[in-house]
């Protein structure tokens, strides 16, 4: 049911994403001014977008939740919204029931543009979908097989919700009224309510069945629709929105940087570089998960701390009356666009609010750190924030970037839907504990969220989107799931190393006394279908695990069982202790170096206690694996059956 529930959310924000275009439109109208022409043309034309948002939520829903994701189904949902909006309109329900127009209960005024009954039609017309457009009829019939029997189906189910309707309805109303003129009765207590809870429900993405209620026209509260269509009270209307514009453009930045003044002196750069990133989306656009996920798990009481801080902004901004309004989220722009608005009530006073809230954030972030010694970024043992956008002119960044994670994920075999929302990668998978979290980390991505057994959400920000899309075209076949390497057929598109090409070379040594094996052979699908990259594996024999190279360790994974080398040619290598060790917490491994240290191939970088980590029903094997294939021409691995620290086991080739 939490799946369900999470994917209706995920499919919402189709609908929603129309928003920014019609606040542009009213914004800049009312910025012009509803007197001149050009300013009604553009208000008007937001307004037609607002109109119509309810059907917009039907046509949203059907398409994200149906399974293909399929036009029919969009169809499908168009049609089933049209019938009850239709039919139980105060007009049409009068002349059905014979009756005046003013005898029909009021409730069904609320018909018009109702997105809760735009959310039924869409959940209705996608279950629809999902369980007949493959369904084939007789043959005189076969026409309306399929999918096209999907929006007739959709037609006849809505003539039966539509007369449960007629009746339900005025009850079901009355109870969302009830519910929010229960939380409009207690004013800014009930604002700051609001906001408290819609920051607790973002990890599960049911923050938008709670932002429904308020902002749109469900519990006949509809705040969002008012302030844009400028029909509401100056000082009330805007009261459920506008304290996130403190919290957004001040606090949660204020937040990031109290996380980057507590990060490690050595993590200060990486977490920097995260930090402002998520403090720009926060500010400018209200974008604000990028910023949230990077603590929300790792330091949980630091979030609940902020859902807090949410909560007392938008109390404190309800209670002085100081209203504006967005249609996308709280940041500088539609901020920007909404001093403007008809219903604007001392917006500025935001501002003022804003840096009271960054001061709030940046000493309470602060204390709450040191004092209960939070691991927020840059407070690991090692930082395994790196940058692993660099690709050669082959192959762009978002699919690097996507083979990376796919390989992490643990391929086809373990995946079962992958869908996205604004700044996340949802997925369900067969099994999460074969996931390589730091893997994914060090891919790129701001943070993973571990549901259950089943569920995952990887959140990789603002451009989530082109890594879904690569990985899509990974999951379909479409590309390869690994770049190829030099022994592959798309090698021979590229340019021959000419004489004159600069190559160097990278001699590899063994990291562990043991007996080696071929990459090939190591019971892990991942490593042994090379999707990481090419390389040797050992079962040691003792647990001192040392560098394969000269070179400086890139990183040194949180748990402790994994670390990166680079080379000064550029060449990245991973050492992978173990196959699933990362579930075991670093608890068998002890560092001997940090990451940024310089080594000489042979030293020693960890311990591994290898007794406990079989005792945990884990293999030992031990990977050594070049992960930047991209830029070898060549790789020779030797082979020996026992082999000793230091030996030699191969020359990797670096154009």
């Amino acid at each position: 049911m939490k799946d369900y529930f999470q994917k209706i959310g995920r499919s919402l924000m189709l609908p929603v994403a129309t928003l920014p275009a019609a606040a542009l439109l009213t914004g800049i109208g009312h910025w012009i001014g509803t007197g001149n022409a050009a300013g009604a043309f553009l208000i008007n034309g937001g307004m037609a977008i607002l109109d119509s948002l309810a059907l917009l939520f039907a046509i949203g829903l059907a398409l994200g939740m149906s399974e293909k994701q399929d036009g029919a189904a969009a169809v499908a949902g168009l049609v089933a919204y049209l019938i009850p909006s239709y039919m139980l309109n105060p007009v049409n329900l009068a002349g059905l029931l014979h009756v005046k127009v003013s005898a029909v209960n009021p409730a069904f005024t609320a018909i018009h543009n109702n997105v809760l009954i735009g959310i039924i039609a869409g959940l209705i017309a996608a279950a629809l979908y999902n369980r007949f457009h493959e369904t084939k009829l007789p043959m005189a019939l076969s026409f309306f097989s399929g999918k096209r029997s999907v929006p007739i189906l959709a037609a006849v189910s809505m003539l039966v919700i539509t007369l449960v309707l007629l009746f339900v309805w005025p009850a079901v109303y009355g109870a969302l009224v009830a519910f929010g003129t229960m939380i409009a009765k207690l004013g800014w207590v009930g604002a700051g309510l609001y906001g408290f809870f819609n920051r607790l429900l973002i990890p599960t993405g049911l923050h938008h069945a709670l932002n429904a209620v308020f902002w749109f026209n469900v519990a006949g509260i509809n705040d969002m629709g008012k302030w844009l269509a400028g029909t509401g009270t100056a000082g009330v209307t805007g009261m459920y929105m506008a304290g996130f514009f403190p919290v957004m453009m001040f606090g949660l930045p204020a937040g990031a940087y109290a996380i980057y003044r507590n990060a490690k002196p050595e993590n200060k750069k990486q977490t920097g570089s995260l930090m402002l990133a998520g403090a720009f989306a926060s500010f400018f656009t209200g974008v604000s998960e990028p910023l949230e996920f990077s603590f929300m798990f790792v330091a949980w009481p630091l979030y609940v701390l902020h859902a807090i801080f949410t909560g007392l902004s938008l109390a404190l901004a309800a209670a002085m009356h100081w209203t504006a309004g967005f249609s996308f989220s709280a940041g500088f722009v539609d901020f920007l666009l909404s001093t403007r608005m008809p219903l604007a009530h001392m917006p500025l006073m935001l501002l003022v609010q804003g840096l009271f809230m960054g001061v709030i954030y940046f000493f309470g972030f602060d204390f709450a750190i040191k004092r209960f010694d939070l691991k927020t970024p840059g407070r690991e043992d090692a930082t395994a924030v790196v940058d692993d956008t660099a690709t050669d002119a082959s192959e762009d960044k978002y699919l690097h970037q996507g083979r990376r994670i796919w390989a992490a994920i643990g391929g086809k075999e373990n995946v079962q839907t992958m869908s996205n929302c604004t700044t996340r990668l949802r997925w369900q998978l067969v099994d999460t504990a074969k996931v390589d979290i730091a893997a994914i980390k060090a891919a790129g991505a701001a943070a993973v969220n571990v549901l259950d057994v089943h569920n995952i959400q990887i959140i990789i920000g603002t451009e989530v989107q082109f890594v879904e899309d690569a990985l899509e075209q990974i999951a379909h076949g479409e590309v390869a799931a690994v770049a190829a390497g030099p022994v592959d057929a798309a090698v021979a598109t590229k340019p021959a190393v000419t004489e004159e090409a600069k190559t160097t070379t990278t001699n590899l040594v063994a990291v562990a006394d043991g007996q080696q094996i071929d990459l090939a052979d190591v019971a892990d699908s991942t490593f042994a279908g090379k999707l990481l990259g090419d390389g040797y594996a050992i079962e040691p024999v003792d647990g001192k695990i040392a560098s394969p190279v000269d070179g400086k360790i890139s990183m040194i994974f949180p748990t402790k069982h994994a670390f990166g080398v680079t080379t000064e040619n550029g060449l990245e290598i991973l050492v992978h202790v173990g196959i699933n060790t990362v579930e075991l917490d670093g608890k068998p491994f002890t560092t001997l170096l940090e990451a940024g240290t310089t080594v000489k191939a042979g030293d020693n970088v960890l311990v591994a206690d290898l007794d406990a980590i079989k005792a945990a029903d884990k293999a030992i094997t031990t990977m050594v694996v070049v992960t930047n294939m991209d830029v070898v021409t060549d790789l020779n691995i030797v082979m020996h059956e026992e082999i000793t620290r230091g030996d030699d086991m191969g020359v990797v080739t670096v154009h």
